[in-house]
């Protein structure tokens, strides 16, 4: 047995290159100056449930025209990361939160953008309006004191307020409200928070919940769980049952509150990229938002969490990384009607208009579109003619 040894340690020694290969994994894997994109994190790569790559990609329609990239580009440098866009009953609007922590309205030309409501008694000017860095990490230092309004429908501090004092939930992503008083809400992860969210994609966890508040007994109720990364959530016209997307898996889901399948999940649709949130429009169809695209490579770092172990320890900055595996991130919208089919799709393969992409709302004879990512809002008229 200590010959045995001896002659390994031999060999290692007569190939010095291997010697040097082996310390410098060792070091890349141990990443003790936390220099990779996943330093100082307890990174635990998983495997996990998503389609294949050439059968999604094969089945997917294009717009091979790339018409969204013909949108208009509104409100440049003056709003900062606006996720998510809302109208009021009269038609006033929109309104946006930020990533600043604002919740804003637009007034008109004469009055510009007034702030409607803030989502933290602690906010200030001083400390948390950060202006066009607000899409930048200057500004996730600031989360715990500024906050993050995310979207309108998870801007309200005061629903948070009234469902618990200090909210449980590592990272609550959006909600939807039901006739019956009921608040239906993604929970993403029990691992990360809003800073460390691309971590929950690049380690494949699935610790996210689909969650249901009720407002009269103050009790909220697990209805699904197991989830790799929960997003956006709508309920359906009808309220017979709400879609939700797991951005992880790159897919949309429905589950049913009424019917002979109430209380199943079942898949939509196979996404060709990572999903964000779900919009409904006055017809009862769904839009959805999505940073595209999949690539081969991102494909095999999904079925080999080993290789992602190291991968994502390199210390290479994370933009490069996803180069290098093919991703140029660009905007696709889907509009989904209430048996899953998809009915349009409209593509930013240049980056034009958008991006990255967060939510898609209907309204005015517009598609107003929202990004956490940008500093302006993108329209485009529809139906194109």
């Amino acid at each position: 047995m200590e010959k045995r040894t001896q002659l390994k340690d031999e060999h290692f020694l007569q190939h010095p290159f291997l010697l040097l290969f082996a310390l410098a994994m060792g070091f890349v894997i141990m990443d003790p100056f936390h220099t990779s994109p996943v330093g100082g994190h307890e990174f635990r790569p998983v495997k996990h449930d998503i389609a294949p790559y050439k059968q999604v990609m094969e089945n997917w329609p294009r717009d091979n025209m790339s018409r969204l990239g013909l949108g208009n580009l509104e409100f440049v440098d003056q709003v900062f990361g606006p996720e998510s866009l809302e109208f009021d009953i009269q038609g006033c609007g929109p309104y946006t939160g930020l990533a600043d922590g604002r919740v804003v309205r637009w007034m008109g030309e004469d009055g510009g953008w007034e702030i409607f409501a803030l989502v933290t008694k602690n906010w200030s000017e001083k400390l948390c309006a950060k202006g066009v860095d607000s899409t930048t990490s200057k500004q996730w230092k600031m989360l715990t004191t500024a906050s993050w309004s995310w979207g309108l429908r998870e801007a309200s501090l005061h629903l948070w307020q009234l469902m618990w004092k200090g909210s449980p939930y590592s990272l609550q992503m959006t909600l939807t409200f039901h006739n019956n008083g009921s608040i239906f809400f993604t929970d993403t992860s029990k691992r990360y928070n809003r800073v460390n969210h691309f971590l929950i994609m690049l380690e494949g966890e699935a610790t996210g919940r689909l969650l249901r508040y009720d407002p009269p007994t103050r009790t909220t109720h697990v209805v699904s769980d197991g989830l790799a990364f929960p997003n956006g959530v709508q309920l359906s016209k009808d309220q017979t049952f709400l879609l939700f997307t797991e951005t992880t898996n790159c897919r949309l889901m429905k589950y049913w509150l009424e019917g002979p399948k109430r209380g199943l999940v079942e898949l939509v649709a196979n996404l060709p990229g990572f999903p964000d949130n779900v919009r409904l429009n006055e017809k009862g169809e769904f839009w959805v938002a999505i940073d595209c695209c999949r690539t081969p490579a991102q494909e095999v770092l999904t079925h080999n969490p080993w290789i992602r172990s190291v991968y994502f320890r390199l210390p290479i900055r994370m933009r490069y990384l996803a180069r290098f595996m093919g991703m140029r991130m660009y905007t696709v919208v889907s509009l989904f009607n209430e048996k899953g089919e998809v009915l349009d799709v409209l593509e930013d393969k240049q980056g034009k208009v958008m991006k990255l992409v967060s939510e898609v709302t209907e309204a005015k004879g517009k598609l107003w579109i929202g990004t956490v990512a940008h500093n302006h809002i993108a329209t485009l008229p529809y139906p194109l003619k």
